[in-house]
């Protein structure tokens, strides 16, 4: 079912040079780290992160753009479930590959921690991160403070951040869609081109329509004896 949604009429198959990256088992299925790499395939359009048996089964679609096909990030799993990603290339096929998680299950439907300590509204949006630049890349980690509510727990709807965009100036690096099916405060770890030195601004919109931002300033390079 959601092949035939996702990928539709596109060429679809399944490739080792995609990598996956997860805990064989789920210590936390609140805070589940996965990395995903595509560099393999050369340019890629878009990349899915797609867990099979979550209620929300698409925490993030990815659009590179400038980045490289790469991203490390948190998600949460509801169950023991294959966790995936389908990468598209410029002809149009998909390359998928997936491994299966074990997962004592809840991710999605507990309420977060930030609703527990009733401090959530106070820090809603706030941004943190750095960049960090060397000869390989331009490597940019990022956290926001949001719920991430699923709309699964009793009495407290659903509110995620909807969209992320990396920009320079008012170039966009790059973005992509999320869902919240995200950890609560998502964090993401990219990768853009060697020599990027401007001040990037992360750009986020939610869905009850708030907007939030916070700027990078990129480090020195690494340098290395």
């Amino acid at each position: 079912m959601h092949a035939e949604r996702l990928f539709g009429k596109d060429k679809v198959v399944f490739d080792p040079a995609v990598h996956v990256d997860v805990p064989v088992i789920a210590e936390n299925q609140h805070v589940f780290p996965m990395t995903l790499d595509a560099r393999a395939l050369g340019t890629v359009k878009r990349i899915i992160v797609l867990v099979d048996l979550d209620p929300l089964p698409l925490p993030v679609d990815f659009t590179p753009g400038e980045a490289a096909p790469w991203l490390s990030l948190r998600i949460k799993l509801d169950q023991r479930t294959p966790v995936r990603v389908a990468a598209q290339t410029p002809d149009g096929t998909w390359h998928v590959a997936g491994v299966w998680v074990d997962a004592a299950g809840g991710g999605c439907s507990a309420p977060p921690v930030s609703r527990a300590k009733g401090d959530w509204a106070q820090h809603l949006g706030e941004v943190r991160g750095a960049v960090y630049r060397s000869a390989q890349a331009t490597r940019i980690r990022f956290a926001v403070r949001h719920p991430m509510d699923t709309g699964l727990v009793e009495n407290i709807p659903a509110y995620n951040i909807e969209t992320i965009r990396i920009m320079a100036g008012k170039q966009e690096l790059s973005h992509m869609a999320v869902t919240g099916s995200v950890s609560e405060d998502p964090a993401f770890t990219m990768l853009l081109p060697a020599g990027e030195a401007r001040p990037l601004t992360i750009a986020m919109h939610d869905s009850n329509g708030r907007d939030f931002d916070g700027i990078l300033n990129p480090a020195e390079p690494e340098k290395h004896p």
